[in-house]
């Protein structure tokens, strides 16, 4: 057998490089990946009741999805003004399944009962789910912007105010899907906005990327309509018609909001089909 040149035989004798990655790395583990040290250190009950654990988790949980909503419809948007039709569609998928959980999730809090509820209630006020400033950052970037909202968020520090600012001042998933459509020849002003939609809903041939895409976004609204609906109902089902922790007419405010739409023209748009 010939012998190997001298490269070949080297390689063969040598013994593998170490591993970088595993245990045998041994360079970072799960809970240091993931910070659950100060991840698990964040849940601290402010009564003695066992469901207050439970409430914080889940509430926590959410501004956790929001973070990620946030992340995923920003991509979204600049994709759409990119031209990168494709690549929102794939994220889009990606905010739909997260929705539903957020949906899914209400029905944990439902777990606790109201006299449950009442044993820890008092000890939240003034806080209350109205001062979400990430949610409000979602209506915002998704088009319901309300700069009323900055002077009732009485407890949000600078950073935050900043924040919701920057959310006003920049483009919204709506102004992306304009841009998009202006990409492709349509005509975005107002009184010519509708005309534009038709020709995509009635040509598919020719746009129904554009088509598929203002489906996600409907989906979108839809499946944050159905959030806020559940979120009532729950909130009616533990403490009926009592008035919020922050001040809030509890109950009637939250049903006001299942109204909201994002996209209104698209709603709009069946009528004319």
């Amino acid at each position: 057998m010939a012998a190997l040149p001298d490269r070949q035989a080297r390689a063969a004798n040598a013994s593998p490089p170490p591993r970088s990655f595993g245990e045998e790395g041994a360079r970072l583990s799960y809970g240091d990946y993931l910070r659950l040290r100060d991840l698990l250190a964040q849940q601290a009950p402010q009564s003695g009741a066992s469901d207050e654990l439970l409430f914080i988790t889940v509430h926590q949980v959410y501004e956790l999805w929001f973070k990620l909503l946030l992340h995923e419809l920003e991509r979204i948007r600049d994709a759409m003004i990119e031209g990168a039709l494709w690549r929102a569609r794939h994220l889009f998928r990606r905010v739909h399944a997260v929705e539903r959980v957020l949906v899914e999730q209400v029905q944990v809090l439902e777990t606790m009962t109201p006299q449950d509820f009442l044993e820890f209630r008092s000890v939240l006020a003034p806080a209350s789910g109205f001062q979400s400033v990430q949610f409000r950052e979602l209506e915002f970037l998704s088009g319901a912007k309300d700069e009323a909202y900055l002077s009732r968020l009485r407890d949000a520090d600078d950073a935050e105010l900043a924040r919701l600012r920057r959310r006003l001042a920049e483009p919204t998933l709506w102004d992306a899907y304009l841009t998009a459509l202006s990409q492709r020849g349509l005509a975005v002003s107002d009184e010519e906005i509708m005309d534009s939609l038709l020709a995509v809903a009635r040509d598919r041939g020719s746009y129904d990327d554009l088509w598929e895409l203002a489906e996600d976004l409907l989906t979108h609204d839809e499946t944050t309509a159905h959030w806020r609906m559940r979120h009532v109902q729950m909130v009616e089902r533990q403490i009926g018609t009592k008035s919020g922790t922050g001040g809030s007419s509890g109950a009637p405010y939250l049903r006001g909001r299942t109204r909201m739409q994002f996209f209104p023209l698209l709603w709009e748009l069946r009528a004319w089909l």
